[in-house]
């Protein structure tokens, strides 16, 4: 009678481990990104103030610029007019940075992302790369839309400028690096307070309230202190802060601009670390 053999033990196959690596963080952030509807909605709208206010001032300035005063008619300046929406879509960017990340700790969703990243700061890498890289894009292609849109109702009263007019072309892109760099502090504040409504709070009051809280101060503070504030030294760089005293060199208030994100992203950095969400 032959002997029975039993069947060879098989090896179970090994299932490939994958290691958490900045680029699959990435990844991860940019469809979050992409599947929140609020994103797609929050960013229709910056576009719509944008382009939407930036023509209406145009065409006000147009057609009322016949009754400007010399010195009205002096300050007038056609790129900054056709690029004044930039004042009101910064806060469709900031409110949409605090959501991207204010909105995890609302929802609880940064749990996971942490425990599937558990040193943590690759996740706000990542969500300060995608926000940048899909931001910067949007707000050039609106502010390019802005200025020739403006010109166009501007040159039906012989008012308007071609790209290659001076400043015109930094402008245009300085307001869309503006409009990047004023969300990103934004991003960082939800990071920072870890509060959906206290970072938009907070993002209104830092670049519209304290702004105009500052004018009521006697001239010989407010014309030194006016032009470091965060919405003053950005506006250099496309033409907003052209009626604030003492306003900084374009680049220089740039400058200044990125290094309070620097500072905030830095504290919202060094939270994320220390703090458990």
């Amino acid at each position: 009678m032959s002997a029975v053999t039993a069947p060879a033990a098989t090896t179970p196959a090994r299932v490939p481990t994958l290691k958490v690596t900045q680029g699959r963080v990435l990844l991860s952030e940019f469809t979050k990104f992409r599947s929140l509807r609020s994103t797609m909605w929050t960013l229709l709208a910056a576009v719509m103030l944008m382009i939407g206010l930036g023509a209406l001032f145009s065409g006000v300035t147009a057609s009322q610029y016949h009754t400007f005063t010399w010195a009205e008619r002096a300050a007038f300046n056609p790129v900054t007019t056709s690029l004044n929406g930039v004042i009101f879509a910064v806060v469709a960017f900031g409110v949409l940075g605090v959501l991207l990340t204010g909105g995890e700790y609302s929802t609880g969703m940064i749990r996971s992302s942490l425990t599937a990243v558990p040193r943590r700061l690759p996740v706000l890498w990542g969500k300060l790369a995608v926000f940048a890289g899909s931001i910067f894009p949007v707000s050039l292609v609106a502010s390019f839309l802005s200025f020739f849109l403006g010109q166009a109702l501007l040159s039906s009263h012989h008012l308007g400028v071609p790209v290659t007019a001076h400043d015109a072309l930094r402008s245009v892109i300085g307001a869309a690096l503006y409009l990047t760099v004023a969300g990103l502090i934004g991003l960082a504040l939800g990071a920072l307070l870890r509060h959906t409504a206290a970072g938009i709070t907070t993002f209104a009051a830092v670049f519209f309230v304290i702004p105009l809280l500052a004018t009521l101060l006697p001239a010989s503070i407010s014309d030194h202190v006016t032009p470091y504030l965060p919405s003053n030294a950005g506006g250099a760089i496309w033409g907003g802060a052209a009626y604030v005293p003492n306003a900084l060199s374009p680049w220089a208030g740039f400058a200044l601009l990125c290094g309070y994100a620097a500072i905030v992203i830095g504290a919202g950095a060094w939270r994320l670390r220390r703090a458990d969400a």
